[in-house]
């Protein structure tokens, strides 16, 4: 009788509730068509992200997403080799179907006065200005049909998270982040950064 009661009770135990949020992730052209979905875990929140990623100066993706997003991923960060730059900022919030406004652009380009080793060819022993919030230095590596690159520069606090994905799902399993004016020590590369190129057009926000 009382395991009868235990498991009655366990059954009528209020469920912990979960946002919907306006979901819209680009495909390969950039288009998406917007849905709404249910949230899995208690702690996502409804969250709108603009990533805007520049390669030799130039924009080269600018995209809007739309998800459920852990407390981690919220905030502005970017991550900046020299020859790439990625920006992203994910605005979030914690109603249902909150989160309906396209995040703008307001990537800082401004240097803040930290600098980083960066890699130039087969060498990593240029330095590069930090800029915005880029508060740490970033050592990484991209793998490419079997070539390995290592990539150096700045990168902000929140993509140092270690519950942060964003970084490993850009640069590969190996990143390590240092905070200090030249921390991550010029060391030689083993070939161009073009291949970051290619991490950052196909690189996937949300899990």
């Amino acid at each position: 009788m009382h395991l009868f009661a235990l498991i009655l009770g366990i059954w009528l135990l209020p469920k912990g509730d979960t946002l919907k949020c306006h979901e819209c992730i680009p495909d390969n052209l950039g288009k998406c068509t917007e849905t709404q979905r249910e949230c899995l875990l208690q702690s996502h929140q409804c969250g709108a992200s603009r990533l805007i990623a520049y390669a030799g100066g130039s924009k080269i993706l600018d995209q809007n997403v739309k998800s459920c997003a852990l407390p981690e991923e919220c905030g502005e960060a970017s991550v900046n080799f020299g020859l790439s730059k990625t920006w992203i900022n994910t605005q979030c919030c914690n109603s249902n179907l909150c989160n309906t406004q396209s995040v703008p652009d307001s990537s800082n380009t401004t240097p803040n006065g930290r600098h980083c080793f960066t890699c130039d060819g087969s060498t990593c022993d240029k330095t590069l200005a930090c800029e915005g919030n880029e508060d740490h230095c970033v050592t990484g590596t991209v793998d490419a049909g079997g070539t390995t690159t290592t990539v150096k520069g700045c990168i902000s606090e929140l993509m140092c998270s270690a519950s942060n994905s964003f970084p490993s799902r850009l640069l590969g399993t190996k990143v390590s982040c240092c905070k200090g004016n030249l921390c991550n020590s010029a060391v030689t590369a083993s070939t161009g950064l073009l291949l970051v190129v290619v991490a950052l057009v196909s690189l996937t926000l949300f899990s």
